[in-house]
């Protein structure tokens, strides 16, 4: 069994930056495909960003390009997401998530958004 509990988030102003950060507990985290998601209010979830397992791979949402950056520590079994010159917009409960397909495979089915293990998601506001 894998657990993911992020935390990080928080009220800040527009501009402003946050660092979120995802715990995973479980066994093989080193192996796992990890991904930051967001439901805004009244919107569906959406892909933010993904990690592969080594870090050598990432990838973002179009939108978010340049602002956010995912990283992670397989030493610590953390995963991490920056997010820089954040906007109104960006207001959303963010959600840690792990699969175990390889990284292709996960890149494949984004569109989808299943992954085989979430965190409760942790709130982000960002006021104008």
């Amino acid at each position: 069994q894998v657990q993911l509990v992020e935390s990080g988030g928080g009220l800040v102003q527009a501009g402003g930056s946050l660092r979120l950060s995802c715990a995973v507990s479980g066994r093989a985290f080193s192996g796992y495909t990890m991904a930051w998601l967001r439901q805004a209010p009244g919107k569906e979830r959406e892909f933010v960003a993904a990690i592969r397992w080594s870090g050598t791979d990432t990838y973002y949402a179009d939108s978010l390009k340049g602002r956010f950056t995912i990283s992670r520590d397989n030493a610590k079994n953390m995963v991490y997401l920056q997010m820089n010159s954040l906007k109104p917009e960006d207001t959303a409960v963010y959600y840690c998530a792990a699969d175990r397909n390889v990284w292709g495979a996960v890149l494949s089915g984004l569109s989808s958004l299943r992954f085989d293990y979430w965190g409760q998601g942790t709130q982000v506001t960002v006021s104008s």
